[in-house]
């Protein structure tokens, strides 16, 4: 399905299922098929999986910016009149996640997913639970230089490491797939991802939230999952003990079910209407 934004960009997605909205929105260079393995929720909850602009069918050279993105899941919730929905956000999704959940449509959704990400990602003298400069340096001078290589070595590394059986299979779909993306619009979208900084959002997040992190994540480590659960009101953590940066990829299973014990334990937003 396409849906169009309010600047004209065209955001595709997926929409399946009945029952409560679960909202899946991807990492960096990824697209929607990434939750392909989460598709058997659909037998209990409406799968809306979004192409990010940027990726996949949303191809775009504007509004390459983190707020944008947000703004476009925003109409998109609109759009469908979404209520009670729950937002899981992976990696760059999550910054979409941390917008969504303090903007004009946060009224739509009753909880969200953060998996594996932090709340600012470049570190300075007073945090340091995102990524050195010179690391955010390296990867946007390599998304300049080479975006092959560094597409597949961030593939790669998605993954618990050494990625083995099923660990090599993901990393080896993410490596095709990253690479497939537009360099400009990938070095457009983490330099925004850089220079945001969602710390002062976090207290203004009322629903309750689900920090999921992988035990082996090349990127972020528990300190960081610590850090979001003590700043959202509502949060509470839950370690994927086999998973890197993507549980909702290493430990299919598991990810799906705690989904759904997730959503079991909120309240309703809105209760639904009922007719004599």
């Amino acid at each position: 399905m396409q849906f169009r934004a309010s600047d004209g960009a065209s955001i595709a997605f997926d929409d399946e299922g009945e029952g409560r909205p679960l909202v899946l929105l991807h990492g960096l260079m990824a697209h929607r098929g990434f939750f392909e393995r989460q598709q058997p929720l659909a037998s209990a909850f409406r799968l809306i999986a979004i192409d990010l602009r940027g990726h996949g069918q949303s191809r775009s050279s504007e509004g390459l910016n983190v707020a944008r993105l947000a703004e476009d899941v925003a109409e998109l919730a609109r759009h469908l009149d979404l209520e009670d929905a729950i937002v899981v956000g992976w990696s760059l999704g999550a910054s979409v996640l941390f917008h969504l959940l303090t903007g004009p449509e946060s009224g739509r959704f009753a909880g969200g997913v953060v998996v594996d990400m932090t709340a600012r990602v470049l570190n300075d003298d007073g945090w340091t639970l995102g990524l050195s400069e010179e690391h955010c340096a390296a990867r946007s001078q390599a998304i300049r230089d080479d975006f092959q290589s560094f597409a597949a070595a961030a593939g790669s590394a998605i993954v618990a490491q050494p990625p083995a059986g099923e660990g090599r299979r993901v990393a080896d779909f993410a490596v095709a797939e990253f690479q497939r993306n537009d360099p400009a619009a990938i070095g457009a979208l983490w330099q925004s991802l850089v220079e945001e900084d969602f710390r002062p959002l976090l207290g203004r997040i009322r629903q309750p939230v689900l920090i999921a992190h992988g035990v082996h994540s090349h990127l972020y480590g528990p300190e960081t999952a610590a850090h979001l659960v003590g700043a959202i009101t509502d949060a509470r953590a839950v370690a994927f003990d086999r998973s890197g940066h993507s549980p909702h990829l290493e430990q299919v299973n598991l990810f799906n079910d705690t989904i759904q014990e997730f959503a079991a334990s909120l309240p309703r937003v809105r209760e639904p209407q009922t007719t004599a």
